[in-house]
């Protein structure tokens, strides 16, 4: 009795079949009347796009060159594999990072080779890691101890305490932690980013009450919520190019839970894309576990996780 699945591909080849269409598959084929080096049977392997599945053969579109037949009965192996990443995930993490700067327009920067010191000389509120902290990704150009003695000099004298913002799991977090330098407690943030169309889709219909302020000017909106007193919910974000990173997302706390946080990204979303954005960009903290929830079913995926880390393991913010 024949081990074969159906269709007469091999048993190794059993994670294939309909289901798989429109995925990215890898599948490895015989190919009839060849022999491989060994003396026996030459396989190929063929990387793509499965378009079809039926009447004893699939049909493969690869990432280039034109969709290639495949008899069920010459598949020796296969499975699906994840989809390639999109060209906005293949962003540098430094370059991704860099773009927060739109966001606080009077920060100060100096460079210290790859690194980059940022600090805010006049912030409104509460103190922001990111325009207030040294941007340790790449080479600084010495090696890591001086430049975080360079680093620790730079802020006493503009009076703050010493930040570094460093890419989780990075050989410059590890030069740091063994330079004595500790991480934050509650200083850890993924950047996520996504499709600005896709993003509207996973949005679905919004109840519309979120609206423009009006103090937006032509790269940047708030949106908010009106309620009493206060906004019930708000936004910001910022047009760099074609994209759209948004920021201060917030709810007040007795209306959350509420839809009024997809109203507002919706609408900032739609700002946007009038305005030619294609990607949309954030940060969020890790611990923000229903924020993350929100951000993971509208399409905007991890791109990197960074940590803060300070000689003292405080940052007075």
């Amino acid at each position: 009795m024949s081990s074969r699945p159906p269709g007469g591909m091999s048993p190794q080849a059993a994670s294939l079949g309909p289901h798989v269409v429109g995925e990215r598959v890898v599948v490895r084929r015989l190919l009839r009347g060849e022999t491989g080096p060994t003396g026996g049977p030459a396989f190929i392997d063929l990387l793509g796009t499965c378009l079809s599945w039926g009447d004893g053969e699939c049909v493969v579109a690869p990432e280039s060159g034109e969709p290639v037949r495949i008899a069920l009965a010459d598949i020796v192996s296969g499975k699906p594999v994840p989809p390639r990443p999109s060209v906005r995930h293949r962003v540098p993490t430094r370059e991704a990072e860099v773009r927060g700067l739109r966001m606080f327009p009077g920060t100060h920067t100096e460079p210290l080779g790859e690194w980059l010191l940022r600090s805010d000389p006049a912030p409104v509120g509460r103190l922001y890691k990111r325009a207030n902290s040294c941007l340790a990704v790449g080479d600084p150009d010495v090696p890591v101890e001086e430049a975080a003695a360079h680093v620790v000099e730079w802020y006493a004298a503009r009076d703050r305490d010493p930040l570094a913002q460093v890419e989780a799991g990075s050989a410059v977090e590890a030069g740091l932690l063994a330079a004595g330098w500790q991480p934050l407690e509650h200083g850890e943030a993924e950047l996520r980013l996504g499709s600005v169309s896709r993003t509207r889709r996973g949005l679905g219909p919004t109840a519309g009450a979120a609206v423009v302020a009006p103090e937006s000017g032509e790269d940047r909106v708030v949106v908010v919520v009106p309620g009493e007193g206060e906004p019930l919910a708000e936004g910001r974000a910022v047009l760099d190019g074609d994209w759209l990173g948004v920021h201060e997302l917030k709810v007040r706390l007795e209306h959350r839970r509420r839809g009024l946080a997809r109203n507002v990204v919706a609408t900032l979303l739609e700002w946007g894309a009038e305005r030619g954005a294609l990607t949309a960009w954030l940060h969020v903290e890790s611990d923000n576990h229903p924020a993350r929830a929100l951000y993971d079913s509208l399409g905007l995926g991890v791109h990197h996780t960074v940590r803060y880390l300070s000689p003292t393991g405080r940052f007075d913010g």
